[in-house]
Formats: structure tokens, sequence, C-alpha cells
């Protein structure tokens, strides 16, 4: 397996309580990245989603994808409940990955 393939779930948001993305991934930097350059057309660059608010490793990207699908079937308050329990303060997750921090009007 590639050294950076990682599956995961992964929702990104627009700002604190704002529009909400879920995806899911192999290579979350890449994604993050691309999600933030608006490599996208369509939703998330409509709605300016480029914060990394929750995300989640699995074993296999059928994990991944099983949980990505789980999440997308949620209602919206448990889709926050989720992001608020590991990340009450909806910091951008990707700077703790190595990121540089969103410019100040791409912020949560």
């Amino acid at each position: 397996m590639h050294r950076d393939f990682q599956p995961c779930a992964y929702i990104m948001a627009s700002a604190r309580h704002g529009t909400l993305y879920t995806g899911v991934t192999s290579h979350l930097i890449q994604r993050v990245c691309q999600h933030r350059g608006g490599s996208f057309e369509g939703f998330t660059t409509r709605y300016g989603v480029k914060t990394l608010v929750w995300f989640e490793l699995a074993a296999t990207m059928h994990a991944a994808i099983t949980r990505e699908k789980q999440i997308k079937n949620w209602q919206r308050k448990w889709k926050i409940e989720l992001i608020e329990a590991a990340n009450p303060e909806w910091h951008d997750l990707a700077e703790e990955l190595g990121l540089p921090p969103l410019p100040s009007s791409s912020r949560t």
C-alpha cells in the first residue's frame, strides 16, 4: 500500500455552524488542498467550504465510504454534534496536519 494512502471520511465547513460537506478520500491533505483551492466545481466552491472540522481514519476505503454514507444520511444536528464532540471550537484541523492557516477572510 502507498504510504500516503489513508482512507478517511471527513467534514468540511464554510464557517462555524455554516454549510457542511461530508466526503471521503484516501489522501486527506491533498483533498483539503483541493477544497481550499476551489478545484471542485459546484457545491464546495459555491458555498466557500474550505475548513476541515472533522475527520475519521478508516482501515479500508470500503469502511471510509460506508462511514461517509452513514454521515451523509444523518440530520444536520447530528453532524454538528459529531463535530463539536471532537472539535468544539471548530478549529481548522488542516493546520494540525501541517497546512498553513486559511486567510482570515476564509476562516470559521
